[in-house]
């Protein structure tokens, strides 16, 4: 029998414009690609807390996970701290997730003009 344990899974993307489609479309392939990259199924996932930048009001990203299968998961967004010369345009991810990786193998993902914002955990 394996052990799981509660992991994080971090990820971030960026949109073009404060648009509620795109919006949906780039939080919808963030999640999609962290959960095949974790082998992740939607009954696994304990929650997922998403940010974003103080500049993208149009829409929730939580309401594109729910279109995707995550209609029972707990979904809470929230916006960034507007910090001088953070990264625009931007949302943010961290998903809790029952695992049997170990933390080192957890793979999080940056997409878009994220690629760059945490070189250390990919």
């Amino acid at each position: 029998m394996t052990n799981l344990l509660i992991r994080a899974v971090r990820g971030a993307t960026t949109v073009e414009k404060n648009d509620a489609e795109a919006i949906a479309v780039a939080t919808r392939e963030l999640l999609t690609r962290m959960l095949a990259s974790n082998e992740i199924d939607v009954e696994d996932i304990v929650s997922v807390l998403f940010t974003t930048s103080p500049d993208l009001t149009a829409a929730f990203p939580a309401a594109a996970a729910r279109g995707i299968g995550f209609e029972t998961v707990p979904l809470m967004c929230a916006s960034e701290i507007d910090v001088p010369g953070a990264k625009k345009l931007c949302i943010r991810v961290m998903m809790h997730t029952y695992s049997s990786r170990r933390r080192a193998e957890i793979r999080h993902v940056y997409l878009r003009d994220a690629q760059n914002l945490r070189d250390d955990l990919r």
